[in-house]
């Protein structure tokens, strides 16, 4: 897993490396403006996706236009054109950087593009009077090879166009120590950068971009690349930062490694190579891979607890044994022919009773765990029998849609089961309705803070899933795409969760585990039938080859 690091903990580290590990700053500088670079020029040369919204960066055909600057003397003009060079003719890069030591790893950049053959200009976003003495040291070496650390003027057409026209831009205005919305220049020159067709490579985090939330303060540079130095940061992954961030770079500068293993970081991203499944033994039985109750469904709403159970199986349960009301059943029972469906009281609206409470503690006896809420409805009977059961069930449990709907007004009965393992898979606008903690905008932190209050493991839904333990640490997931934003997807993860857990995965493994391969299920899908025509039953399906892929 990808360790996360906190701004506060990287500017530590810069600071142990310099005094305790005798690395000069200026070498750290050096070092990530090489990889910063090298990255520049690999869009430049290369050209990549197009981005949402925006034209291809691959500069074939003529990107061409006009940019327009209004000035207290109306409005200036100049054209611009950007294509591939003529033979014999460099490429041309547009750095802007800040006067801080982010913009100084810009100004090297702009040194080693132009010692690589490159046209390069280099902006100041800023103030000269607070340059940094590492940033103007920078300029020094600049100015050797022929270059300049120019002032940007948002107000010069000719300056304007001459950056529109790049086949590459880099960005390093801000880093990771922003905390308050950009405006005056630097928030022109991200609008720039934004408006501009040729791709863009980020220093550090993209520039607008809060490093711990993922927030977007103001305005934030769209990258294709971001280039971050030492530890990848929350704002990469979470919140809007994640949409701005393109691929992520996690370049090694010299901090020495003895310092990088005292860092405690209880946030780790996710990828396919932390999740590996233990080979069956060849004498295994159906009891030796748990035996899961889950609870679901009502008149009208029989997809959700079948799909849940279907990916439950597929996810490699031994047992699943599916209670639905017994209007229901009839229809549930249809359709699942590996899961074991029985019927439980229920009122005339067709949902839950509550004699149905003492029906499933008596069928979920010998089970190993329960999932509890989709399709359920929000009635009064469903309500009182999902907080009786969490009340009395000694089992973990997983509770999704309507198990967790259950909840709202009554958190007490969830803050009674601290101490078991409890696991909530709501969406933010579910979570919003129980803890009402999302007005901030940091996802993260409402998710850990939420989990640690309350005792319980929380899986918050959408991009860049988020999964927290009640120790404070957390899981952000790398996979997933809006083909998955369809009726069913969550259904579909809850069934994945509560089969990982029922087969005794560690929670710490199997939540964030179940999170992953949900994603990858619905990546695959969308390689293969398009985010538009996908559907969850598709990624029931794709399943099993995953996780043969993962396994062993």
């Amino acid at each position: 897993m990808r360790p996360i690091a906190t701004a506060q903990q990287m500017r530590e580290l810069d600071r142990a490396a310099i005094q305790e590990g005798g690395v000069a700053s200026i070498a750290l500088m050096e070092r990530a403006a090489e990889t910063l670079a090298e990255e520049a020029m690999a869009l430049a040369e290369e050209g990549v996706p197009p981005r949402q919204g925006r034209e291809k960066a691959s500069f074939l055909p003529r990107a061409q236009g006009e940019v327009l600057i209004l000035t207290e003397d109306g409005v200036q003009s100049a054209a611009y054109t950007s294509a591939p060079p003529a033979p014999g003719e460099p490429l041309r890069a547009a750095v802007f950087s800040g006067p801080g030591n982010n913009g100084g790893d810009g100004v090297a950049c702009a040194r080693l593009l132009l010692e690589a053959g490159y046209q390069a200009r280099c902006f100041l976003v800023g103030a000269r009077d607070k340059l940094t003495p590492d940033t103007r040291a920078m300029e020094a070496k600049l100015a050797r090879v022929g270059g300049k650390l120019e002032l940007y003027d948002p107000g010069d057409p000719a300056q304007a166009a001459w950056a529109m026209g790049a086949h590459v831009l880099v960005d390093a205005v801000f880093g990771i120590g922003l905390n308050a919305p950009i405006q005056a220049d630097a928030l022109a020159a991200v609008c720039l950068m934004n408006r501009s067709a040729a791709p863009v490579a980020s220093a550090d985090i993209p520039s607008g971009v809060e490093a711990d939330t993922g927030r977007v303060l103001g305005a934030a540079v769209q990258a294709a690349v971001t280039v971050t130095f030492t530890r990848a940061k929350a704002g990469h992954f979470v919140g809007q930062g994640g949409l701005h961030t393109g691929r992520l770079v996690v370049a090694p500068i010299g901090v020495p490694e003895e310092l990088l293993e005292r860092l405690e970081t209880p946030v780790q991203a996710v990828y396919g190579g932390d999740c590996v499944l233990p080979r069956r033994a060849r004498d295994a039985h159906k009891g030796d891979f748990g035996k899961i109750y889950l609870l679901g469904g009502s008149v009208g709403y029989t997809g959700a607890p079948v799909l849940a159970a279907r990916a439950a199986v597929r996810t490699g349960a031994g047992l699943v044994c599916v209670g639905v009301p017994a209007p229901a059943w009839g229809v549930a029972a249809s359709k699942l022919d590996e899961a074991m469906a029985h019927p439980l009281p229920a009122g005339k609206e067709g949902q839950l009773s509550l004699e149905a409470a003492q029906a499933v503690l008596d069928k979920s006896a010998d089970c190993g765990v329960c999932l509890i809420g989709p399709g359920l409805g929000r009635g009064n009977g469903p309500g009182a029998v999902v907080r009786q059961l969490l009340r009395e069930l000694r089992c973990p449990v997983v509770l999704d849609a309507d198990g967790i709907n259950a909840l709202e007004g009554h958190i007490d009965v969830l803050d009674a089961r601290r101490g078991l393992f409890t696991v909530l898979t709501p969406h933010d606008g579910e979570f919003a309705r129980l803890s009402g903690a999302l007005s901030g905008g940091d996802r993260l932190g409402a998710a850990r803070e939420f989990a640690v209050e309350h005792g319980c493991c929380l899986v918050l839904k959408g991009h860049c899933t988020i999964t927290a333990f009640p120790d404070g640490t957390a899981f952000l997931n790398t996979t997933g795409n809006p083909g998955m934003a369809k009726g069913g997807s969550g259904d579909v993860l809850a069934g994945m969760i509560v089969s990982l857990l029922g087969q005794g995965l560690p929670a710490r493994k199997a939540v964030p585990a179940a999170v992953w391969l949900h994603g990858a299920a619905g990546d695959r899908c969308a390689g293969r039938r398009g985010e538009y025509g996908m559907t969850p039953s598709d990624m029931v399906e794709l399943l099993p080859e995953l996780l043969k892929e993962i396994t062993g």
